[in-house]
């Protein structure tokens, strides 16, 4: 073979192996993708995460995609100027991090593209018609599937058998069913609840002396922005009051808690990356469903139960994804 004509081919052969995007940048524009944010992009891991996610499918950016930061500085009140900011420089899609963010990026444009990763209900928000046929223009992932939030009682349940008036922390504006879902599995666990409100920072210290005046023996806490945005403070305040502390995702027992019992965040924000591989493709949000987690870990922290006085069984250990020592 002649020496142009193999160059010919070992480049065809090469290009084949390039996704999409890099492909085509040559003859047409790079697409474009805003990225919605609650914090910063240094500070937010799901967006390391998603960003991983992307870089695993080959896409770069500056070479084959742009990426268009706006993010509110953990300043609620920014999201609709945000929203209305990134749907003026129309990209061809959005990607929307947070259940407090995805809503008003969705209010802003019913046209543009949108994959959402969220810790609230997709269908109650407003952001799709359900989960298998979504029907707009957005889709993506939830952290959410309503059967974790009772398994999570009978875990702490489990661990503490003496346990019989938990603390329920909370935010009533996430939209989400775990509070309901608690409650039932506490009837049928002979488990009384009483809710701690937490619905914007200030509320957090009012919230903590109330369960302390309630005399609880435990502390289920509710994943959400206000409540992981103090998680420090809140497992502080659970190992000071020697009360044992069951939260959603691994963080929480990293932090200091008992257990921790859900999916793996950082993980499925790395794979929602498909999503923004498959709408830039061409494909439509209306048909791709939403993602529930399939996966869950337990975490269990023994350092915690040593200091709450809790002997663990070896049974109850065993089933631990990882015992934090």
């Amino acid at each position: 073979m002649r020496r142009r004509q193999f160059i010919t081919v070992l480049g065809g052969a090469a290009a084949s192996l390039m996704p999409q995007p890099v492909r085509s940048q040559r003859s047409a524009k790079l697409p474009r993708l805003g990225i919605a944010l609650f914090s910063t992009p240094r500070n937010d891991p799901s967006n390391q995460a998603l960003v991983r996610g992307m870089s695993e499918l080959g896409y770069v950016d500056g070479q084959n995609i742009v990426l268009e930061y706006r993010f509110a500085e953990g300043r609620p009140e920014r999201m609709p100027e945000l929203a209305a900011d990134l749907v003026r420089l129309n990209p061809d899609m959005i990607f929307a991090l947070g259940g407090d963010v995805a809503p008003a990026i969705s209010k802003a444009t019913r046209t543009i593209p949108i994959a959402f990763a969220v810790s609230t209900d997709p269908v109650t928000s407003g952001l799709v018609q359900s989960l298998a046929r979504p029907g707009g223009n957005a889709t993506g992932v939830t952290f959410l599937l309503d059967e974790l939030a009772a398994k999570r009682l009978v875990l702490l349940k489990e661990a503490v058998p003496q346990l019989s008036r938990v603390a329920v922390l909370f935010n009533p504006d996430h939209v989400d069913n775990e509070v309901r879902e608690v409650e039932r599995a506490a009837t049928i666990l002979q488990v009384k609840l009483h809710p701690a409100e937490v619905r914007r920072a200030g509320d957090l210290e009012g919230a903590l002396a109330a369960v302390l005046q309630a005399g609880v023996d435990g502390l289920y806490v509710v994943s959400s922005r206000q409540t992981v945005a103090n998680m420090t403070r809140i497992t502080e305040f659970a190992d000071k009051n020697r009360l044992p502390l069951a939260g959603g995702w691994g963080a929480w027992a990293q932090a200091g808690g008992l257990i921790s019992y859900g999916p793996n965040v950082g993980e499925m924000v790395r794979q929602s990356a498909s999503y923004v591989d498959k709408i830039l493709r061409g494909a439509s949000p209306a048909e791709l469903p939403v993602q529930q987690p399939t996966h869950f870990e337990l975490l269990i922290n023994l350092k915690a139960a040593k200091a709450l006085g809790l002997a663990l069984t070896e049974a109850f250990l065993l089933r631990a994804d990882k015992v934090i020592e």
